[in-house]
């Protein structure tokens, strides 16, 4: 690509380095949404947890790099039409059923309001909310509109999936320790008691 790719319009060539970071940036999106729709299908079985932990927070290095640029524009007036949302409901409803167990959480909105509010919510919700975010993005990108999959992963970070990605990382981060922290103590005592056993009788 580099300094002859071109927008779908004929528009002049954009800068080297924009189009190496829009890649980065579409590349990641794209990784995400390939292992959100594995993840929902039973293709991961017991990585599905630690995988979506790992792609969240990739995403979330993305939208952090999105939000230390200077804020994109649209090259046109209007943001071109970049064709129907995908239709995730199956995909939604595939991860309600896996994450039954641990499906609703509950996140702070905004914690710098005087009064924090804590809203319920699903992980099943808040990963198709992203992944409906972000493909939007992915759509212009291929279009060859990089510009406006930039401004459109950009403001939309800021404005929802951004939120919505950390939300989903703290409420990974804890189903992972407690899996791995909580234990039964009376197996544990049971060890024990085998084990002191053992040292009597030698």
């Amino acid at each position: 690509m580099g300094d002859n790719l071109m927008t779908e319009e004929g528009r002049a060539p954009l800068d080297e380095e924009l189009v190496d970071f829009a890649q980065t940036i579409a590349d990641q999106v794209e990784s995400f949404l390939i292992a959100v729709q594995a993840v929902s299908r039973g293709e991961e079985g017991g990585s599905a947890v630690p995988l979506m932990l790992l792609e969240t927070s990739q995403l979330l290095l993305a939208g952090a790099r999105l939000g230390m640029q200077v804020d994109f524009e649209l090259q046109e007036e209007y943001e071109p039409d970049a064709g129907p949302d995908p239709d995730l409901d199956a995909m939604r409803h595939r991860l309600g059923v896996l994450f039954e167990d641990f499906d609703a959480f509950t996140v702070v909105f905004d914690p710098y309001a005087e009064t924090p509010e804590v809203v319920p919510t699903l992980l099943s919700d808040e990963l198709t909310s992203i992944a409906t975010a972000i493909a939007h993005g992915l759509r212009h990108y291929r279009s060859g509109r990089v510009t406006e999959a930039l401004w459109w992963w950009q403001l939309s970070y800021h404005v929802s999936w951004g939120s919505e990605a950390i939300a989903v990382l703290r409420a990974l981060q804890a189903v992972v320790a407690h899996d791995r922290l909580d234990t039964d103590l009376g197996s544990d005592d049971d060890a024990v008691i085998e084990a002191l056993e053992i040292l009597e009788r030698d």
